[in-house]
């Protein structure tokens, strides 16, 4: 073929019309998928729109090429006219090169530009939409659910009608490759191609979703989005290799988007062809001409049906291992007997099918929240976790009256416990600390309103429960008869976001109400801290009871209590509860103690305490209602004296020297009586006399420790002063040591 401007320019009208087409499949899949809500539609049209910078990119370079063509074809003709000696050309020395530099610009800068740019489209584009269909069956995701448009005849006939204009297009497009003129048109071969199989998959998972096949259209999704993936992995590892290929002077290195692989889709004789060149290349002789090989190939339709034969016969036969049982299933329907430890024989598929299952398995359930990762410390505490999980819900326990925790913690019969446990039947008694009651609205709330008969029917009921935050575990497996059961109890559907299958949520679900009704019938103490038979073990029974009630063919093996305690901040609670009822504790023993050691000091026996206060508080009583002159109230005052001097105690001595104190007193007073008696006679002899002498003792007795004294309204001449002035010798004087000569 001749190469020139022509050549190049169909090559442009070609490629203009593979980019028309390129973006009407890819806007067309874009807004179907948008209208229709079909995300596949959506995730294919990813792949084909930056497609379209391929074919903008061979435009640009055949375009180039006719306009550098047309170039050389000018310089010729300057050329030829220079020899003929035409005066028009005779001052041209130079002739311009313009469109070759901006050809070899082109090769040079914007094809590889253009490869990374649809490389990176593609790997981007790809990891998003497998982080986007990952996210989807991720449990508790926010992403959008995976969606199927409901017009899927529509669907499979747009996808099936635009596969095949996109491989015939490629095919015509692989056929003008062929041109050395042409050989760039191999890269928008490979996106038509890729096109294809992307529309071809599309259908597909239509075609499957029809069959009652859902999950197919999200296979195929993850298909394409891999495909994606690994074009663009092609793309960049041909921009690498095309660094380091060496290349002729003139020649242009082949683009990095033209991908091999998706090449020898378009153009599939080429297959054959690159077989057999790789046989022959293997052998090192042209084996592809051998009669052996011309056998092999006339007989390789017998071969493929004997291998189908024998995949059917294959099929036929279902070896059952230890530990394992079988089923046939007919069209779903289960057939024959449970086959154990044995070769099961059945038709061939699709007619029967085989369903083993391992009933030695021993296999796990979560009841209540996902358990708590273990941090490796020696000890659980509970008010250790600083972060709650808000999304863990707590399990409702009885909780305990108040009246028995006070039995509890004050002691059995205690005589504080008997005078606080009438006060828990109280309804303005706040309920105790372990009690996690829900509050309710207005509820003991001072300045508001009473509650409704409705919030207080509601408080005292939340009254009567507890919180617990705890970690369950059931371990179960088939039992060695309950295979059939085990099937006809649920089938083993697994929804979307979910980590269990619809058998598994049922079994989880009757666990779960067997534990919840268990533990609400249970005290909070009992829960916490059980005595007598474990909780697990009466969980097992329970739920082992309510299995064989539904049929589920399980066997309860354990169940495993990971991790009990309060839920949230009330772990912290609990420990200062305990901590403050060994203060407690602690504070009535020191109390006892103290009331011990005061009565034995004040009585001598303390075990007589409460006798002798309950005679002085009757005593009392009797004085208040007859009087102290009654003689009933003496004699109970004589035996109260008799019963505190029983012993040489305090209380004794107090009495006694309490008695000797009025004895004193008594004797006190009467001696002066006696002298104020002895001196009525010397009164009465001289009444002014004996004034005037006791008037001057009490002046001598009161003037005796008075240094300066005065003496006023007394006649000078009745006074007489005799004053002898004494200076009062120091124990130690050192001026007298000082002066002395010697």
């Amino acid at each position: 073929m001749r190469i020139d401007h022509l050549a190049y320019q169909q090559a442009t009208r070609v490629a203009g019309f593979g980019l028309l087409l390129q973006l009407a499949i890819g806007l067309l899949l874009l807004i179907l998928g948008q209208v229709l809500g079909d995300t596949a539609l959506v995730g294919a049209s990813w792949y084909v729109l930056p497609g379209i910078a391929v074919w903008v990119t061979l435009i640009v370079v055949f375009n180039q090429h006719r306009l550098e063509r047309l170039e050389a074809l000018e310089r010729l003709e300057i050329e030829a006219a220079r020899r003929e000696g035409r005066g028009v050309f005779d001052q041209e020395s130079v002739v311009s090169d313009a469109a070759a530099r901006r050809l070899g610009l082109v090769h040079k800068f914007m094809v590889p530009g253009v490869t990374l740019l649809v490389a990176g489209l593609w790997l981007g584009l790809g990891i998003y939409a497998l982080n986007l269909y990952a996210e989807l069956d991720r449990p508790g995701s926010e992403a959008d659910a995976f969606r199927v448009g409901s017009h899927q005849g529509w669907q499979l006939a747009i996808a099936v009608g635009l596969a095949l204009v996109s491989f015939i297009f490629s095919r015509f497009v692989a056929g003008m490759a062929k041109q050395t003129a042409w050989q760039n048109l191999r890269g928008g071969a490979g996106v038509m191609v890729g096109t294809a199989l992307v529309l071809l998959a599309l259908a597909v998972g239509i075609v499957f979703h029809v069959f009652q096949q859902p999950r197919a259209a999200e296979v195929v999704a993850r298909c394409i989005a891999w495909f994606m993936v690994l074009v663009a992995a092609e793309a960049l590892l041909n921009f690498i290799l095309n660094l380091y290929r060496p290349r002729r002077p003139g020649e242009y290195p082949r683009p990095a988007f033209d991908s091999r692989v998706l090449g020898l889709l378009a153009a599939p004789d080429n297959i054959v062809r690159s077989i057999n060149e790789a046989i022959n290349y293997q052998f090192g002789f042209d084996i592809t001409s051998s009669w052996g090989y011309q056998l092999m190939l006339r007989s390789f339709a017998a071969l493929l049906a004997l291998g189908t034969v024998v995949l059917v016969l294959l099929s036929m036969v279902v070896v059952v291992g230890p530990g394992q049982q079988a089923v046939r299933l007919r069209g779903g329907r289960i057939v024959g007997e449970v086959q154990q430890a044995t070769v099961l024989i059945k038709w061939p598929w699709p007619l029967e099918t085989a369903h083993v299952v391992d009933v030695s398995q021993l296999r796990t359930l979560e009841l209540g929240p996902k358990p708590k990762p273990i941090d490796g410390r020696a000890v659980n505490l509970w008010a250790a976790d600083a972060s709650p999980d808000p999304s863990r819900q707590a399990f409702l326990v009885a909780a305990p009256s108040l009246a028995a925790e006070r039995q509890r913690d004050l002691g059995p019969g205690s005589e504080a416990a008997a005078a606080l446990g009438g006060a828990a039947a109280l309804p303005q008694v706040p309920p105790s600390p372990m009690t996690a009651a829900t509050p309710v609205r207005g509820a003991g709330r001072p300045g508001q309103a009473s509650a409704s008969p409705e919030e207080q029917a509601l408080e005292d009921a939340a009254r009567g429960f507890a919180l617990v935050d705890a970690d369950v575990m059931m371990s179960y497996r088939i039992k060695s008869d309950g295979l059939l059961d085990w099937l006809n109890f649920a089938n083993d559907v697994r929804v979307r976001r979910s980590e269990l299958d619809m058998r598994e949520r049922a079994l989880r679900a009757i666990a779960m109400r067997e534990l919840s009704q268990f533990l609400s019938t249970q005290p909070l103490d009992e829960v916490l801290s059980p005595r007598g038979e474990s909780l697990g073990t009466a969980l097992q029974a329970r739920i082992q009871s309510a299995f064989d009630r539904e049929r589920a063919g399980v066997e309860v093996v354990a169940v495993i209590t990971t991790m009990l305690k309060p839920p949230g901040e009330a772990g912290e609670m609990f420990e200062s509860i305990s901590v403050e009822t060994q203060n407690a504790r602690k504070t009535l023993e020191e109390a006892r103690q103290v009331v011990d050691n005061t009565m034995a000091t004040l009585i001598g026996d303390a075990s007589q305490a409460t006798m002798i206060v309950n005679e002085i508080l009757a005593w009392q009583a009797l004085r208040n209602e007859k009087g102290h002159d009654d003689p009933a109230v003496i004699e109970g005052r004589a035996r109260l004296e008799r019963l505190l001097t029983a012993n040489p105690a305090q209380a004794a001595r107090e009495l006694a020297f309490s008695a000797s104190r009025r004895w004193s007193s008594q004797i006190a007073v009467r001696r002066s009586a006696m002298e104020v008696l002895g001196q009525v006679e010397s009164y009465l002899a001289a009444p002014e006399l004996y004034r005037q002498r006791k008037t001057m003792e009490v002046i001598g007795q009161v003037l005796a420790g008075v240094r300066t004294k005065f003496v006023f309204g007394v006649d000078p001449e009745r006074v007489q002063l005799d004053l002898s002035m004494q200076t009062p010798d120091s124990a130690l004087n050192l001026r007298d040591y000082l002066e002395r000569k010697d």
